[in-house]
């Protein structure tokens, strides 16, 4: 069964992990990855490279130590922006050999002072390739509070849309810290002809740096409720830790509640963090019960 079918059948619930950083050998992921295989997720993705300091190479590896070692599907993130057609090409044989069948295609982060752009402007113009040069199962990324670099929220629907229309089979949200932007983002899928599966994207943050550079590199809104747990608990770890594990597992529950598709649990490669909220809404999703989508769902 390929993952897109997977949400006709259950709600998904699934990991996102990243790459040992540069020099570092990569067996340092591995014990990771067996804690989070014991959580069985639906499938875990690995990211490719983000922020300049992970170690690209080893992205296809860890991703065929899920899918052959851990027997959990995994999922490829693979960025177009400075690729040439011909780079592509060359990834997708790499891909093929290594027998990875599913890509999160994304455009990625443009560097500073980047003139050539490559072949790919968009994401979508990168699903098209991938569908026309190989048999992948290809998803993409959306927005729920609009794209940090597109002001325009309805030309971003429409850019999404396009997306979709391109060959994505899911997609898989940035983060949120306010399941009402997801609610809203749904309904304006819904009314764009968006049909497929919409995986909500959770980051546990566990401390007050990190939400605030999240916040500013992915233009998210803090809320208030949110904010007042950084300020009361930004200088005790542990206390910081629990309170955004505790978040996470709020939102998530309300998502269930609401019948939404999925959900991308943002790991950071912390298998106590993702233990912790398994533990505490594993029920939740094996209830078999999805739960009304109230007109949310872009699925339905």
């Amino acid at each position: 069964m390929s993952i897109v079918d997977l949400f006709s059948q259950k709600t998904v619930f699934s990991f996102e992990v990243f790459p040992p950083r540069r020099n570092a050998p990569i067996e340092t992921i591995y014990e990771t990855l067996y804690e989070l295989q014991d959580l069985r997720p639906d499938f875990i993705s690995v990211t490719y490279g983000a922020g300049g300091g992970e170690n690209k190479q080893s992205t296809i590896s860890i991703a065929e130590h899920i899918k052959n070692i851990c027997h959990v599907p995994s999922v490829v993130h693979f960025p177009c922006i400075g690729l040439t057609k011909e780079d592509i090409l060359e990834k997708i044989e790499e891909f093929k050999t290594a027998g990875i069948q599913n890509i999160l295609a994304l455009r990625g982060d443009i560097p500073e002072g980047m003139e050539n752009r490559g072949d790919f402007r968009y994401a979508s113009d990168l699903v098209a390739f991938l569908k026309e040069n190989g048999d992948f199962r290809i998803s993409a990324a959306c927005y729920p509070e609009g794209h940090i670099e597109n002001p325009d929220k309805v030309a971003d629907i429409r850019n999404l849309k396009t997306k979709v229309d391109a060959g994505a089979e899911y997609l898989i949200s940035q983060l949120f810290f306010d399941n009402e932007y997801f609610y809203d983002f749904l309904e304006k899928c819904d009314l764009a002809g968006i049909s497929v599966p919409i995986e909500a994207g959770i980051m546990p943050v566990i401390n007050r740096r990190q939400v605030l550079r999240m916040a500013g590199l992915c233009g998210v809104n803090i809320p208030k409720k949110f904010q007042r747990i950084l300020e009361k608990y930004e200088d005790n770890s542990v206390a910081m830790r629990d309170a955004g594990i505790a978040y996470a597992v709020d939102q998530i529950v309300d998502l269930l509640t609401h019948g939404v598709d999925g959900v991308h649990l943002y790991t950071m490669n912390n298998s106590y963090i993702a233990r912790e909220i398994y533990k505490a809404t594993h029920s939740l999703f094996n209830s078999g019960e999805k739960g009304e989508k109230e007109g949310t769902s872009a699925s339905a």
